[in-house]
């Protein structure tokens, strides 16, 4: 069998390494994808500056933005030839779409990969100005695409909408060598653990369990491990907030007894992948999440967790899983093999290489 030819993608991410986004949906498959013989630059629209200044709580720097926008720019325009673009989210958010028809004009093939509804940012944004004249834009990269890889159904359906050529669903998946082959031993603990692993943007959807957890931490000693949110959310409960670190994560989520994810129904939140459930069932433990999206799909009810609607529910499930730890080890493995199955980046790796070697026509 002849050695398989190099292909050069230039991967087009939205941030660097240090958002969830850019790492699960492009820059973790970096080394499978080396293996297979193809070879990725990545370009990140934002480094790393413009993560830390929204967890900080900051406003970027205006003049650092038009900055990066225009090293964008210079790099479609440069003498770069790749083989493939890969494109996470959008070229150039908040721009009119017709720059970016303009800055893909060369003819190679485009893969588009969204992980959000990000097309409710321009189309149900309250200014009617953004709505007329920005309304359509990821709409219009969907449709110029050769591919467009979706993180759910529901950006897919909207993908079919848009007339893309292409659709491929690509879930959000977990690098199981990064967690604990088994459930990790913990030592005998007098506080049940809810843990919650996030953005600081993302906290504030904690504020809907306020009520139910009150009522929980009345009844029975409990932590609340919060990872990555702001240090000021469920202020009143007995709150542990961390700092978020790639090096600590899986230590921070083996400390917990059970996940959470709640989510208000609304349209940008259909449009989520579930990668924290994802992240909390490969560390073998139950979660509880809103019935929003994609989230019951993932959690497959009752077998890795619940779902919740209002604060009954949630409270309901929470003591179901605080009295019955048999319980929660049997849906924490039936979760953990859940993700082995269907959300494991082995076998995601498999179906992008399959892709992506698809799209470029082998040399004569």
């Amino acid at each position: 069998m002849s050695k398989a030819s190099k292909i050069q993608v230039l991967a087009l991410t939205r941030y660097g390494r240090l958002a969830a986004s850019s790492r699960y949906r492009l820059i973790q498959f970096l080394p499978a994808l080396s293996t297979a013989a193809i070879e990725v630059a990545v370009k990140p629209l934002f480094d790393n500056w413009y993560v830390r200044s929204l967890v900080d709580g900051q406003r970027p720097s205006k003049w650092r933005v038009i900055a990066a926008y225009l090293r964008r720019v210079m790099t479609l325009l440069g003498p770069q030839k790749p083989d493939i673009l890969w494109i996470e989210r959008e070229l150039l958010p908040w721009m009119p779409w017709t720059l970016e028809r303009l800055l893909l004009g060369r003819r190679i093939p485009t893969i588009l990969d969204l992980d959000d509804s990000i097309y409710h940012r321009y189309d149900l944004h309250p200014s009617g100005f953004v709505r007329k004249f920005l309304g359509h834009r990821v709409d219009r990269a969907m449709a110029a695409a050769t591919v467009v890889t979706c993180g759910n159904p529901t950006i897919a359906a909207r993908a079919r909408e848009s007339g893309a050529r292409r659709i491929v669903e690509l879930p959000t998946v977990i690098d199981l060598t990064r967690y604990p082959p088994e459930p990790a031993e913990r030592p005998p603990n007098e506080f049940f653990t809810i843990g919650w692993i996030g953005s600081p943007q993302n906290s504030p959807y904690l504020d809907a369990l306020r009520q139910p957890l009150t009522q929980l931490a009345a009844e029975s000693r409990i932590r609340i491990l919060v990872v990555g949110g702001r240090p000021d959310v469920l202020k009143g409960l007995p709150v542990e907030v961390r700092p978020w670190s790639e090096e600590t994560e899986v230590a921070a989520l083996c400390e917990m007894d059970i996940g959470i994810m709640p989510l208000p129904d609304l349209p940008f939140e259909r449009g989520k992948c579930g990668l924290k459930l994802l992240q909390y069932m490969a560390a073998w433990k139950p979660a509880i999440a809103s019935p929003v999206g994609i989230n019951a799909q993932i959690i497959d009810v009752g077998i890795g967790g619940f779902v919740a609607n209002g604060p009954d529910e949630w409270l309901s499930a929470f003591r179901r899983l605080r009295d019955d730890p048999e319980l929660r080890r049997s849906m924490g493995q039936s979760g953990r093999r859940h993700v082995e199955r269907a959300y494991s980046l082995e076998h995601a790796s498999e179906r992008l290489i399959k892709l992506i070697r698809g799209l470029v026509p082998p040399h004569a």
